[in-house]
C-alpha cells in the first residue's frame, strides 16, 4: 500500500478516534444545553474566530434549517458594533480548541453585562472560557490528524458533530417534521414535493383543453394543437368529464382505421379517466402518472366537472421528480 494511501486512512482513523469518544461526552451537561437552547426565547448566537467561527457558520446553518432560529457572531466584529445584535434572552454558544482565543476572552465580560447564558464547546475544560460559561460541552480530541498539531482538523470535526448532536437533538425535541423542513426549503426539491399543490401546477380556464363528446373528432384534435397539452377532455352538456383523448389515443384509433370523417369524439375518448382533486400535493399527481404510466390528469370539482389539467412534464421540470435537497 502506498504511503499516501496509508497516511489518508491515518486521517481518517484519527477522526474516526475522535467521534467514537465523542459519544461518552454527551452527558448531563449536553441534556442541560438542549434544554437551555429549547427554552430559549430569543435566537442562539453562535461564534467562534478562525476554523471555529467556520464550524460556528455551518452550526448555525443546520440550526436554522431545522427549527433552531440562531446567527453568527464574529468575534472581532462584535467589539465593533455586531454585540448589538445579542439581548438577554439570546444564547450565546461560544467554540474554541484552547478556551483561551483573546477575542472570545474580550467577549465574555460583555456577555455578562447584558445577562445572556454562555454555552461553550471547548478542548479545554479548564480553560479560562470554560471557567466563565454557565455550561461546558466538551469537545478535546486526543490528537489531531495534522502531525504537527497546529492544524484544527480531529478537534473541528469533533465540534461540528457536537454542534449537529445539539441541532438535531432540539430537532426530535421540537417535534420538528418534514413539513417544517419544507418550509424552510421551498426552493429545494423536498421543499416542492411537500408544499406545492395540484392547484398551484394546473392549468385553469381558457387554457383548459376541453370538448363535447358530440363533435367530430377533428375538431378535438384542433382543441389538443391549440392548447399543447396533448389531450383534451370530453363532456357531456352539462360539462361533466366523460373521458379524455390523448396522443396515445389517437395513434390506437389510426391502427384500426385510416378514415376518421364520421368519427365522434365520445367514440375516440378513453371513458373515465384518472382524475384528482385541487388541494392535493403536485407531487401526490406525479405519483398517479407514474402508476398509471400517463402524462396527464384532469383536475375536477365536487361535480366532476373539469377545472384544471396537469402534465407531467411540467411537474418534472418544477423539480417534482427528483430526490430531496436545499
Amino acid at each position: 500500500m502506498s504511503s499516501i494511501i496509508e497516511k489518508g486512512k491515518e486521517v481518517i482513523r484519527i477522526e474516526t478516534d475522535a467521534l467514537v469518544a465523542l459519544q461518552s461526552k454527551i452527558n448531563g451537561s449536553f441534556e442541560a444545553a438542549v434544554d437551555l437552547i429549547y427554552n430559549c426565547t430569543g435566537r442562539v448566537i453562535v461564534t467562534g474566530m478562525g476554523k471555529s467561527g467556520l464550524v460556528a457558520r455551518k452550526i448555525v446553518a443546520t440550526m436554522n434549517s431545522t427549527g433552531t432560529a440562531a446567527i453568527f457572531l464574529h468575534p472581532s466584529d462584535a467589539v465593533h458594533g455586531d454585540l448589538g445584535m445579542v439581548r438577554q434572552e439570546d444564547v450565546v454558544i461560544c467554540l474554541s480548541k484552547s478556551g483561551d482565543t483573546e477575542e472570545i476572552r474580550q467577549l465574555l465580560p460583555m456577555f455578562r453585562r447584558i445577562g445572556v447564558k454562555v454555552i461553550s464547546m471547548v478542548g479545554n475544560v479548564s480553560s479560562h472560557l470554560a471557567k466563565q460559561s454557565d455550561i461546558v460541552l466538551d469537545i478535546s480530541v486526543k490528537e489531531e490528524a495534522c502531525p504537527h498539531d497546529l492544524a484544527p482538523t480531529a478537534s473541528t470535526t469533533a465540534t461540528l458533530v457536537m454542534g449537529d448532536a445539539l441541532a438535531i437533538t432540539l430537532l426530535h425535541k421540537r417535534g420538528f417534521t418534514r413539513e417544517d423542513f419544507a418550509i424552510f426549503h421551498p426552493a429545494g426539491n423536498l421543499g416542492k414535493r411537500l408544499l406545492l399543490r395540484v392547484e398551484e401546477m394546473m392549468v385553469t380556464g381558457s387554457n383548459i383543453p376541453v370538448v363535447r363528446e358530440e363533435v367530430p373528432l377533428s375538431e378535438a384534435i384542433v382543441e389538443m394543437t391549440s392548447k399543447r397539452l396533448g389531450a383534451t377532455c370530453i363532456v357531456d352538456g352539462s360539462g361533466t368529464l366523460r373521458g379524455i383523448i390523448t396522443d396515445g389515443d389517437l395513434r390506437r384509433l389510426l391502427q384500426r382505421t385510416r378514415d376518421i370523417t364520421n368519427v365522434s369524439a365520445a367514440e375516440a375518448m378513453t371513458k373515465n379517466p384518472k382524475t384528482i382533486r385541487k388541494g392535493l400535493l403536485a407531487a401526490t399527481a406525479l405519483e398517479e402518472m407514474e402508476s398509471y404510466n400517463i402524462t396527464q390528469l384532469v383536475v375536477v370539482d365536487d361535480d366532476n366537472h373539469p377545472i384544471g389539467m396537469l402534465h407531467l412534464h411540467d411537474l418534472v421540470k418544477a423539480g417534482l421528480g427528483g430526490d430531496s435537497g436545499g
